[in-house]
């Protein structure tokens, strides 16, 4: 794994395209395959002359890196589908001057320069403010538009890859990384994923964004003191390969939380480990304030039953609690778990399932 990359979580850039000629579009999800061309096509592994099939073999790829610069899964499908659409449109007059990879990233790059124009930076609740006593009143949630989104990691990391590469994949979609990056200028966060994620060399990120190696070189070293100012606490430990002790701790984390025994769950986690549920800004850091919690406003989630799923490159859980009016368990939460070590440091609660289940492919009941 790229030292730089864990060292610092740290980049810019620019340029025009002959494709870049409408303006972004709403798809929310539809693929290429939707649109124009045969959902049994070839693989990435095949090599087709057909333009449509080749451009959708880029899509997991693109989706990854519109989703490390945007900080959200819809709006990543979105750029993903304009960028898609714009270079299908544009094919005609792609010369291949440069590589297609090249071409569609500096599509991509654009399409997400625009969605970020002028807009609020997304966060985690821990970005926020400062942690709460479980005695604190909820609050109203905030816009969709404030949080750091999960995305499923059959989105964004490749089916198959060097185990090294699968490494920097999951890294570079943690929660933590993706909103380390929001802090950085859109033009600067651009060129560290390209140079420091996807290892591209600084020339080709030059003349991908139309710019000079020099001003490469400085936007990087600039996104690089920004974001070792703002080293995550506490980073966790990549989801896969899990190994035995994972496994272990992850089953002791199902059954104590499915029995509610609030010593055994405080047992796994680290005494800083974060506490959080979006889209509400409170979040909790202590054991004693989660217990006082879980045995308090959050007393109707005992008895719950949890589902295994992977998000951002971590291991997580479809969470579904005890619905009396209609029988069986309804669901209430995406929990996104965070491991460092032998415990957990963190679990980030997604409340808003009608949003976030279909995504998952996760049902929003489990009868009994």
């Amino acid at each position: 794994m790229s030292k730089n990359l864990i060292g610092v979580l740290g980049i810019a850039l620019d340029a025009g395209d002959p494709a870049d000629v409408t303006e972004p579009r709403r798809y929310h999800v539809r693929r290429m395959s939707e649109l124009m061309i045969d959902p049994a096509a070839p693989t990435a592994t095949t090599t087709t002359t057909d333009p449509m099939t080749q451009l959708e073999e880029y899509r997991r790829e693109l989706t990854a890196y519109a989703y490390r610069m945007l900080g959200s899964a819809f709006e990543a499908e979105d750029a993903v589908q304009e960028t898609l659409v714009r270079a299908w449109r544009a094919f005609d007059s792609f010369e291949g001057r440069s590589a297609l990879r090249s071409w569609l990233y500096r599509i991509a790059t654009n399409v997400c320069l625009d969605m970020l124009g002028g807009r609020q930076r997304r966060a985690r609740a821990m970005d926020l403010g400062p942690a709460s006593p479980a005695s604190s009143a909820l609050g109203s949630p905030l816009p969709e538009a404030a949080w750091i989104e999960p995305i499923p990691d059959g989105r964004v990391i490749p089916e198959a890859a060097d185990p090294a590469d699968l490494a920097v994949a999951r890294e570079s979609v943690r929660l933590a990384f993706v909103a380390a990056l929001q802090h950085l200028p859109p033009r600067q966060r651009a060129v560290l994923i390209l140079r420091e994620v996807l290892r591209w060399r600084a020339e080709e990120v030059a003349e991908l964004l139309g710019t000079t190696v020099a001003s490469v070189n400085s936007a990087l070293q600039r996104a690089r003191a920004t974001l070792a100012t703002r080293k995550a606490e506490g980073t966790a430990d990549p989801a896969e390969p899990m190994n035995a002790e994972q496994q272990a701790l992850l089953a002791r984390y199902v059954d104590a939380f499915e029995r509610y025994d609030m010593d055994s769950l405080t047992s796994l986690l680290h005494e800083d480990a974060s506490w959080s549920m979006p889209p509400y800004a409170l979040w909790l850091q202590t054991h004693e304030d989660v217990v006082a919690w879980c045995l308090g406003p959050g007393i109707g989630c005992e008895g719950s039953k949890l589902v295994p799923t992977m998000a951002n490159g971590s291991f997580a859980f479809g969470q579904y609690k005890p619905d009396p009016e209609n029988g069986g368990h309804a669901a209430w939460s995406l929990q996104v778990l965070d491991l460092s070590g032998d415990r957990i440091s963190g679990i980030t609660f997604f409340l808003d399932t009608e949003r976030w289940f279909p995504l998952f492919g996760l049902p929003l009941r489990l009868d009994d």
